[in-house]
C-alpha cells in the first residue's frame, strides 16, 4: 500500500523520524453565520457611510449611528432577540435629496382635572403630567420638553402655540413609519387621557427618498452575511438586494456560493399587504406583514431577522413558528389579521405572518419567502418556506467543506483503473460512495431524509469532454417541518 504523503520525499535517506500532518479527515468546522443591519446614521454618528463594520454592542451602535438613529435603534432591537451572534452594520447617510417625515400633536382643549398623558412615539411611552391650570400652549410646550428629555427617540420635537411638531432625525420614507399615538395600553394598563383634554394627531408623513444601496452593497465584496436586515420596502431597495443574492450572478450563484437571506417588514391593511406582496417574487427575501403596531417596520425587520438567526444557527431545518419577537408591540386587537381569509391569504401572496398571545407577545407564525411563481408565471411552492433555503445553504456548505478538505490535491482516474491502495487517486465510484456516506451523516443530523432513495438516484460520472472534471447529480430530499396537524374527530355516541 502506498501512503499519500504530501511533503515527505520518497528518496529520503537521512535517519530517523519525520512526520507530516494531514487534516483532510479532521475538518468539522462550520461557517460563522453573521448578521448585517442596513440602517441610516445621523451627522452625529461616527460611522463611514457605505462601509460595513462589525458591531461592538448597542452603545457602539449609538456612537456609530448617532443616538436615536435607525442604525442605533435597529441594533438595540436586534440585540433584544439575538444577544450572541456576530453582527455587522452597513451604515447609510441620508440621501442628499431626501425629505424628513413630520407629524403633529395639536392640543385642542385643556383638561378639567389633572392627569397624565401617555404619548407613544415609535412604541416608546412618554408620560407627561397635565394640569387643569395649564393652557393649550403650555401643555404643548410640556409635551415637547418631555420628548426632548427622552433619550434615543427617532424624532425631535418643537412646540409652537398649541401644536407640537415631530421631525424624524433620519430623512427618507422610513420616518413615515414612526407611529404616534396615546394610551396604547388603555385603561386596563392604567392609561387614559386626562378628563376634558382633547387633541388631534397627524401621523408622520412626507418622508421621501431612501438612500441608494448600490455602493453600500458592493462594499460587502465577498464577505458572507446570512441574515440581512433591510429597513426598506420600496421596489428599488428590494430589487438591489434581489440582485445581490440572485442565483445567476449573485451570492447564490455557482461561482460565488456566499448565500444569504434578507428580512424586511411592511405595514399595511390586508388589501395593502396583498397588493404589495404579489409584486415581489424572490426566494432570498422574507417580508413580515402587520398593521397598526406602534413599532416601526424597520424594528420589526430587526427582530424578525434576529429570531431567524438564532433558530437557523441552532438548526437550519427547524420551523420558526412560535418564536417570540421580543420588543415588538402588537397591533390592537381590532387591527390584527384573522386566520380565515386574512393570514392564509397573506401566505399565498408572499407575506409572512405572526400571532399574538393573550399577554401581547408577538410570535412568528409562518416565515415564508416572497417567491410565488416560476419563470413562466405559474404558481411554484418549491421555495415557499424560508427553512428550505437555509437548509440548502447548510447542505451546500457541508458538501463544499467535505470535498475541499478531503480531495484538495487528488488525481482523477476512471472507474476500473488499477492503482496501489493509498494512492492520491480518486475515481467516480469512490466519490459516489463518499457522497452516500456524507448524506447519511446529514440524515443522522436531521437535515435530509430518505438516504435509501438518495443512493438509488445519485449519479457521479467523469465528464465526457473534460477528464479532469466530475459531474454529480445530487438527488437529496430535504427534511420537512411539521406545520399542519389535521384531525378528523370521527366520534361515536355508543
Amino acid at each position: 500500500m502506498t501512503l499519500p504523503f504530501k511533503n515527505i520525499p520518497a528518496n529520503l535517506r537521512v535517519p530517523l523520524f519525520y512526520a507530516e500532518v494531514d487534516n483532510s479527515l479532521a475538518n468539522t468546522a462550520t461557517l460563522n453565520q453573521r448578521a448585517l443591519i442596513i440602517g441610516q446614521i445621523t451627522t452625529a454618528g461616527t460611522g463611514t457611510p457605505n462601509v460595513p463594520v462589525i458591531s461592538q454592542g448597542v452603545a457602539d451602535a449609538a456612537a456609530v449611528g448617532g443616538p436615536g438613529s435607525m442604525l442605533h435603534l435597529m441594533t438595540q432591537m436586534y440585540r433584544q432577540n439575538d444577544n450572541f451572534g456576530e453582527l455587522w452594520y452597513l451604515p447609510l447617510a441620508d440621501d442628499g435629496a431626501a425629505g424628513a417625515a413630520t407629524g403633529t400633536f395639536a392640543v385642542t382643549a385643556v383638561p378639567t382635572a389633572n392627569g397624565t398623558l401617555s404619548l407613544y412615539i415609535a412604541g416608546v411611552r412618554i408620560s407627561v403630567p397635565v394640569l387643569s391650570t395649564q393652557t393649550t400652549a403650555q401643555i404643548a410646550t410640556a409635551i415637547a420638553a418631555a420628548v426632548t428629555a427622552t433619550p434615543n427617540l427617532p424624532v425631535t420635537a418643537a412646540a409652537a402655540t398649541s401644536t407640537v411638531t415631530f421631525t424624524a432625525i433620519n430623512k427618507g420614507p422610513c420616518g413615515n413609519d414612526i407611529d404616534l399615538r396615546v394610551n396604547y395600553l388603555g385603561t386596563a394598563g392604567g392609561e387614559a387621557t386626562p378628563t376634558g383634554m382633547t387633541y388631534t394627531i397627524t401621523a408622520m408623513a412626507s418622508g421621501a427618498t431612501a438612500p441608494t444601496l448600490t455602493t453600500a452593497l458592493n462594499n460587502l465584496v465577498d464577505k458572507p452575511f446570512d441574515f440581512i436586515v433591510c429597513p426598506y420596502t420600496d421596489a428599488t431597495s428590494l430589487d438591489a438586494l434581489k440582485t445581490l443574492l440572485n442565483d445567476q450572478t449573485g451570492r447564490w450563484s455557482w461561482q460565488l456560493q456566499i448565500y444569504g437571506h434578507y428580512f424586511a417588514a411592511y405595514r399595511g391593511t390586508l388589501g395593502g399587504l396583498t397588493t404589495f406582496g404579489v409584486t415581489r417574487n424572490d426566494q432570498h427575501g422574507s417580508i413580515m406583514g402587520f398593521n397598526d403596531s406602534p413599532t416601526p417596520n424597520w424594528l420589526w425587520a430587526a427582530a424578525f431577522a434576529a429570531q431567524a438567526a438564532v433558530s437557523v444557527r441552532a438548526d437550519p431545518a427547524r420551523p420558526m413558528q412560535t418564536l417570540a419577537l421580543q420588543g415588538v408591540l402588537a397591533p390592537p386587537l381590532k387591527s390584527r389579521f384573522g386566520l380565515v381569509g386574512d393570514r392564509n391569504t397573506l401566505l399565498y401572496d408572499g407575506i409572512s405572518t405572526f400571532t399574538v398571545a393573550d399577554d401581547g407577545t408577538v410570535a412568528i407564525e409562518n416565515a415564508i419567502t416572497t417567491y410565488q411563481k416560476n419563470s413562466f408565471g405559474q404558481p411554484d411552492n418549491s421555495y415557499l418556506e424560508v427553512e428550505t433555503l437555509f437548509t440548502l445553504m447548510y447542505v451546500l456548505r457541508f458538501l463544499k467543506t467535505r470535498i475541499t478538505s478531503k480531495y484538495p490535491r487528488m488525481k482523477l482516474a476512471a472507474d476500473g483503473t488499477k492503482f496501489a491502495a493509498g494512492s492520491a487517486i480518486v475515481t467516480p465510484s469512490m466519490i459516489r460512495a463518499d457522497q452516500i456516506a456524507a448524506y447519511q451523516e446529514l440524515e443522522f443530523a436531521g437535515i435530509v431524509q430518505r438516504s435509501d432513495l438518495f443512493a438509488q438516484n445519485l449519479i457521479v460520472q467523469q465528464n465526457a469532454s473534460n477528464p479532469n472534471r466530475v459531474d454529480v447529480l445530487w438527488p437529496g430530499t430535504l427534511i420537512a417541518q411539521l406545520r399542519i396537524f389535521a384531525l378528523l374527530a370521527q366520534f361515536r355516541l355508543q
